[in-house]
């Protein structure tokens, strides 16, 4: 009886190793029939030979968008002179969000920033506004200042116009030139607090051209003064 046992246990198992032999052996053939035969020399998906999936268009640089896809730039002020100009659609090219309007609304508040930390000698705020060389410059005249025990009252009463008088690419660098038309009260005291320039009751017009500069290329937006000068 023992025996008889072992012989069925032993059928039962050869029936179940052909049964998946032959299993496996189907699989095999519809994964053939269905992937082929592997030789080594197939051509890739998508081989223009072959005529296969067309390949999408790869952009001239890492993250650009193909022009064809681009929405068109918004028309640039009619007012601007033929340099300035050309100088903006480089940079506009080089950098398609830059807008114009939002950059001289940017100016006008970095204008004024600048300005009145420059006034009571906050370095600190200077330093996040303007290039190194421009600062090294606001510290020499500040140190100047504090040995002569000197202090500014200025006040910006209004910034009457803002333009861009300049622009070009620099290399990756974007610069743009503007122009502000302003009204302050200028007033330089002495230690006593004594008026030794200016007056306080009184205001000035001043023509400032400062020069912005940023990379097109970085994730930063943020557009530093480089130059700062007097209109003639």
């Amino acid at each position: 009886m023992a025996g008889s046992k072992a012989r069925d246990v032993m059928q039962s198992g050869l029936i179940e190793i052909v049964f998946l032999a032959m299993l496996a052996g189907f699989i095999g053939l519809r994964l053939y029939q269905v992937l082929g035969r592997r030789t080594g020399h197939e051509r890739p998906v998508g081989d223009p030979v072959r005529g296969g999936g067309a390949e999408v268009a790869r952009p001239a640089s890492t993250g650009s968008v193909r022009e064809a896809d681009q929405p068109p730039l918004p028309e640039l002020p009619a007012d601007l002179g033929a340099g300035v100009r050309a100088g903006l659609e480089a940079i506009r090219q080089a950098d398609r969000s830059f807008d114009v309007e939002r950059f001289i609304a940017g100016a006008r508040g970095a204008y004024q920033m600048v300005l009145e930390a420059f006034w009571r000698g906050d370095e600190a705020e200077l330093a996040e506004l303007v290039s190194d060389d421009v600062m090294e410059n606001f510290r020499h005249v500040l140190a100047e200042r504090k040995a002569a025990g000197l202090s500014i009252g200025n006040r910006l009463l209004e910034v009457d116009q803002v333009r861009i008088v300049g622009a070009r690419m620099n290399g990756s660098m974007a610069e743009v030139t503007v122009q502000f038309d302003a009204e302050i009260v200028a007033v330089t005291r002495d230690a006593t607090g004594a008026v030794v320039e200016g007056n306080p009751d009184a205001s000035v017009e001043t023509h400032d051209v400062w020069t912005f500069s940023r990379h097109v290329t970085s994730p930063d937006p943020a557009w530093l003064v480089v130059g700062t000068d007097t209109a003639d």
